[in-house]
C-alpha cells in the first residue's frame, strides 16, 4: 500500500486547509485511516481516524469540532477539512493505513502503512 498525501501549505489563523491523501491499491475500503501530526520538536500525535465504512470518527480533543474526516472508499481516498486553523496547528500531517483490527486506534504504532507528510503552517 502506498499513500500519498497532498493539500498542506502556508495559510492564516482563523483559515482553511483541506488535507488528501491517495491510496494505492484495490483494498482501500478494508483500512481503517488515521490522521496523524508532528510537530517541530514533538512527539506525533492522532488527529483523527475513520472507520473503514467511514460511519464511525474519532477525534483529539484539540481539533473538535474545526478539523473532519472523511474517505471516499470508490477513490481511495481518505480527506481531512481543516477550519479554524490555529498556531499550534502548525505541524507536518501524515496519513496511515491500520490493516488490523478494525476500529479505529490512536497508537501510531497499530497503523501498517504511512504517507510522506504534508507541512501545514498556520501563521499568526
Amino acid at each position: 500500500v502506498q499513500l500519498q498525501a497532498s493539500g498542506g501549505g502556508l495559510v492564516q489563523a482563523g483559515g482553511s486547509l483541506r488535507l488528501s491523501c491517495a491510496a494505492s491499491g484495490r483494498t482501500f475500503s478494508t483500512y481503517v485511516m488515521g490522521w496523524f501530526r508532528q510537530a517541530p520538536g514533538k512527539e506525533r500525535e492522532f488527529v483523527a481516524g475513520i472507520s473503514r465504512s467511514g460511519i464511525s470518527t474519532d477525534y483529539t480533543d484539540s481539533v473538535k469540532g474545526r478539523f473532519t474526516i472523511s474517505r471516499d472508499n470508490a477513490k481511495n481516498v481518505v480527506y481531512l477539512q481543516m477550519n479554524s486553523l490555529k498556531p499550534e496547528d502548525t505541524a507536518i500531517y501524515y496519513c496511515a493505513a491500520r490493516t488490523g483490527a478494525g476500529f479505529i486506534n490512536r497508537i501510531s504504532t497499530s497503523y501498517d502503512y504511512w504517507g510522506q507528510g504534508t507541512l501545514v503552517t498556520v501563521s499568526s
